[in-house]
């Protein structure tokens, strides 16, 4: 997912390596890893949700058209005309005929001052591994298992907690 590179897949922007000028008026710009395992739309849904988190997007943004995605990505329009009625059921998006697919809400925003600060730090943490050999997958797999064991330590410390308190107050 690209988001926000100023001049870049806007109308009349600079054309693109393959020479084409893209035609979208959005801040993102979708990717796709078939690899995954995730549907298309899902991945879709998905990437436009993290925007929203990390405030890439805001409400009034508008997303690619369909047709846009649909010529970008070369996959199906309905795989991306149900993504954006997942987004739309979901109360993030609105449809405006003649005019395109806005952004209507937002997700609770990660606005932490220390922010800039973790991203550097996750982009020195993926460069040494990527330094050891560690590949897409490999990366992938280790933080899936690290963030999966740190949320599993942290439910068991606070029931922990828990029921100590509950066992000495009976």
């Amino acid at each position: 997912m690209v988001i926000g590179q100023e001049g870049k897949g806007r109308k009349g922007g600079p054309s693109t390596s393959s020479g084409e000028v893209t035609t979208s008026n959005s801040p993102i710009e979708f990717r796709l890893d078939p690899a995954s395992g995730v549907p298309t739309y899902l991945q879709l849904v998905q990437q436009v949700e993290h925007a929203l988190r990390l405030g890439y997007l805001k409400p009034g943004d508008q997303l690619p058209k369909v047709r846009d995605v649909v010529a970008s990505l070369a996959i199906n329009p309905n795989t991306v005309s149900k993504a954006y009625r997942e987004l739309e059921t979901k109360g993030l998006i609105i449809g405006r005929p003649g005019q395109g697919t806005f952004i209507l809400a937002t997700l609770s925003p990660v606005v932490l001052p220390e922010l800039d600060g973790l991203r550097r730090s996750l982009h020195n943490w993926l460069a040494k591994a990527d330094g050891v050999g560690l590949d897409e997958s490999g990366i992938m797999a280790l933080v899936a298992s690290e963030l999966r064991d740190f949320y599993e330590r942290h439910r068991e410390s606070r029931d922990g907690a828990a029921g100590d308190d509950t066992e000495s107050v009976a």
